[in-house]
């Protein structure tokens, strides 16, 4: 199984979510909900980390996140293991209930912290779970929106702050803007960018050296590992001869990860042609 990259670092936030294995229900009742809450509120404790919103279905969850000290990883560890012991315990079963690692999207908080916190306790209704917003019990909504009582895990503050000073207001205002986005036909993640990076170019230059170190790691995913590399296009671009182009592709293939498929159509070459290159002059590249 390919590893998800993960970019870590202090104040990071993230849009995170499991699913039960083999699309399978992770929360059976409110039993189980309830003790998710209580060992995610014990886990943002021990490791320092604020929960904007969640959201808990059936066979998955969604949690906003921000990491002061970098330790996202460390933290889903200790919060989906605990967990599945948990479940296993009390339902007298054995195995995996989570599947797979947890996804982490990487999130631009001035871009689409505010935006990603109403998609996520809009997940029931989208569903079809709830017709109202405010009568799901097991999202943030309720109490961000001054409903019910803010548990002690649970950060409101820089959402509330984002429609005013005065408490009171700021809830009612945030009403407002998760009832707006009922009927919204975009998506914020119609802007995701290498599967786990939500944010503009600007946001992406500030990430690049931490991307630059991943980008040997082969188990990530292609689409992960070189989110930040410059087009095809670019890198093909002023060859005036032969030796130019073949150190161009690569340069494109070894450098930046594309596919020999893609340089050929690119270039116009054959796929047996690219290969060549590649082989002939693969020595003078650092893979």
């Amino acid at each position: 199984m390919a590893r998800p990259l993960r970019i870590e670092f202090p104040g990071a936030v993230y849009h995170v979510t499991s699913r039960g294995n083999a699309q399978a229900a992770i929360f059976v009742d409110g039993v189980d909900r309830n003790t998710f809450l209580a060992v995610l509120r014990q886990t943002l404790r021990r490791f320092n980390v604020l929960c904007h919103a969640y959201c808990l279905m059936t066979n998955h969850f969604h949690l906003l996140l921000e990491t002061p000290d970098a330790n996202l990883s460390k933290a889903m560890r200790q919060l989906n293991s605990v967990y599945t012991q948990a479940f296993n315990r009390r339902h007298g079963r054995v195995g995996h209930v989570l599947q797979g690692r947890f996804k982490a999207i990487v999130v631009d908080r001035d871009a689409y912290l505010l935006e990603l916190c109403r998609y996520v306790v809009l997940n029931p209704l989208r569903a079809g779970m709830v017709n109202d917003v405010g009568k799901y019990q097991w999202s943030s909504y309720r109490a961000t929106a001054g409903l019910d009582k803010v548990p002690e895990f649970l950060s409101v503050d820089w959402i509330l702050e984002q429609f005013g000073l005065d408490r009171k207001s700021a809830r009612t205002e945030y009403r407002r803007f998760i009832e707006a986005g009922m009927d919204a036909e975009e998506s914020p993640w119609d802007d995701l960018k290498g599967q786990c990076f939500l944010g503009d170019d600007a946001f992406l230059e500030k990430l690049f050296p931490l991307l630059k170190e991943k980008s040997a790691l082969k188990e990530v995913p292609r689409a992960q590992r070189f989110v930040d590399r410059p087009s095809l296009e670019s890198i093909l671009a002023n060859t005036a001869n032969r030796e130019e182009r073949d150190s161009a592709i690569g340069k494109a293939c070894l450098e930046f990860g594309y596919s020999q498929a893609q340089v050929g159509v690119a270039t116009g070459l054959h796929y047996s042609t690219v290969s060549r290159v590649i082989r002939r002059d693969e020595s003078r590249f650092k893979i």
